[in-house]
């Protein structure tokens, strides 16, 4: 590993190179655990449709990391909790567009799950990150 980067992206031999997420990260320094976001604003108002609500959580991610002083390359690990799989599925391009304007073209390990129900109603997402600061 590189002694100023905070991860290495772990990719067996012969494997196929997955699109969007990282197999394995390998990370060093101090953790952060952001917490479940959900997609609404600094005001509590739900952004209009998934993918909406999908920028709209990663920008938490990205602002609650900024007051530690991390930024979106330090996220190595990411858990998508989707109350509809299929809203997901028919939006994936889209979802990757609105992922690399808040993200950039930083593809941490991921995990996405369907559950049937999150704590806030109007909420058709939840994710929450693991960053490691260099």
């Amino acid at each position: 590993m590189n002694s100023n980067a905070a991860h290495e992206i772990l990719q067996p031999a012969g494997w196929p190179r997955p699109q969007g997420y990282a197999n394995r990260i390998k990370a060093r320094g101090d953790m952060v655990f952001v917490g479940g976001m959900v997609g609404w604003n600094a005001t509590g108002e739900f952004a209009p449709s998934f993918v909406d609500q999908a920028r709209q959580a990663l920008a938490n991610i990205v602002a609650v990391l900024a007051e530690g002083d991390g930024a979106p390359e330090h996220i190595v690990r990411m858990t998508w909790y989707v109350r509809d799989m299929d809203a997901y599925l028919a939006s994936r391009a889209e979802l990757g567009r609105a992922y690399r304007d808040v993200i950039g073209p930083h593809f941490p390990a991921m995990a996405l799950v369907e559950v049937s129900r999150l704590v806030e109603p109007q909420a058709l997402l939840e994710i929450e990150a693991t960053a490691v600061l260099p």
